[in-house]
């Protein structure tokens, strides 16, 4: 080892006098941060996931239908080869305390940054013969999907987690102790424990699938995921289908985003009607039929991609 250093000292000094300048000797370069590998998305089978979440029935939040799901989505991740769990609580609702389920899944990262990917899985209470396939069957899917992608490659370099959100929907009207029920118990969990300093990012899905697709990212979220995201979008061909919308909107990104972690919400606001219209939302006619492989293959690998530019900021921000 002494030798080695004379000789490469010698050749050093050398350099500069030989030359008449000082020899700059450059550190040897810096190994580089782990790259996302590219995850190959199924439209296919996205939806084929969604149609069989919809087999299970209603599941209002706090009824034996939710629980049902919950436990659907823990052993499907489970299959997928995904860590799963299922987060229980109790909250307080406007008709009394209620049980709630988060189903969370885990792939291990190797540089303690955590990309979450998120969706709720309840459905609205009330609502006659409504079956919740774009909200929030879509979202369900296509997440089940992105974890089976991510579980198939090499350990990635952030961590990557999924939340299947219980509790989104109100069950009168929005407010502390009505609606995003789940999303704000995992933020005071993950607040509580230190890993809330942890989050790289937060992608929410919340109605993704429909096939007259247009993405409305809203105002309350971070600037540089929207335009990680439109960059996805222009990398996919499918620009056209992401859109700025001029006004906040109430989501589970919010329990995230108001606690300072960077959030974006990919939801299609304009489900069903023309430009500006939302006529399917919480109605008997947001079914299975209004959906594609293809807006869900879309969405997916725009939310595939954004990964990677996450990964390069965490790593750019050590």
């Amino acid at each position: 080892m002494q030798m080695k250093s004379a000789i490469w000292l010698a050749v050093a000094w050398l350099a500069a006098t030989g030359c008449g300048k000082p020899a700059v000797v450059a550190p040897p370069p810096a190994p580089e941060e782990p790259a996302m590998a590219p995850v190959e998305i199924s439209g296919a089978a996205a939806l084929d996931e969604v149609r069989r979440f919809l087999e299970l029935g209603s599941r209002d939040a706090g009824t034996p239908g939710a629980e049902k799901a919950a436990n659907y989505l823990r052993d499907r991740l489970q299959e997928l080869g995904v860590a799963a769990e299922i987060q229980e609580f109790r909250a307080a609702t406007p008709k009394g305390a209620a049980t709630f389920r988060n189903v969370l899944g885990q792939i291990p990262g190797q540089s303690g940054k955590i990309l979450l990917y998120a969706s709720h899985y309840d459905t609205k209470a009330g609502i006659p013969d409504f079956a919740g396939a774009n909200d929030s069957g879509s979202s369900t899917g296509l997440l089940l999907e992105l974890a089976r992608a991510f579980a198939q490659q090499a350990p990635p370099p952030l961590e990557i987690r999924f939340a299947f959100f219980d509790g989104e929907e109100c069950l009168v009207e929005y407010g502390p102790n009505d609606g995003f029920h789940g999303s704000e118990h995992l933020a005071q969990t993950m607040a509580a424990d230190g890993s809330l300093s942890n989050l790289a990012a937060v992608i929410l899905l919340d109605m993704v699938g429909d096939r007259d697709l247009t993405i409305t990212i809203p105002r309350n979220g971070t600037p540089w995921l929207a335009a990680l995201a439109f960059d996805a979008a222009r990398a996919e061909g499918a620009r056209d289908r992401f859109q700025l919308y001029p006004y906040n909107v109430g989501d589970d990104h919010v329990a995230f985003f108001r606690r300072g972690v960077p959030a974006i919400d990919l939801i299609d606001f304009q489900y069903g009607g023309g430009p500006g219209e939302n006529k399917y939302w919480h109605t008997a006619d947001d079914s299975l039929d209004k959906l594609s492989a293809e807006s869900l293959a879309t969405v997916g690998r725009v939310a595939a991609r954004m990964a990677a530019g996450v990964a390069r900021r965490a790593a750019a921000e050590k």
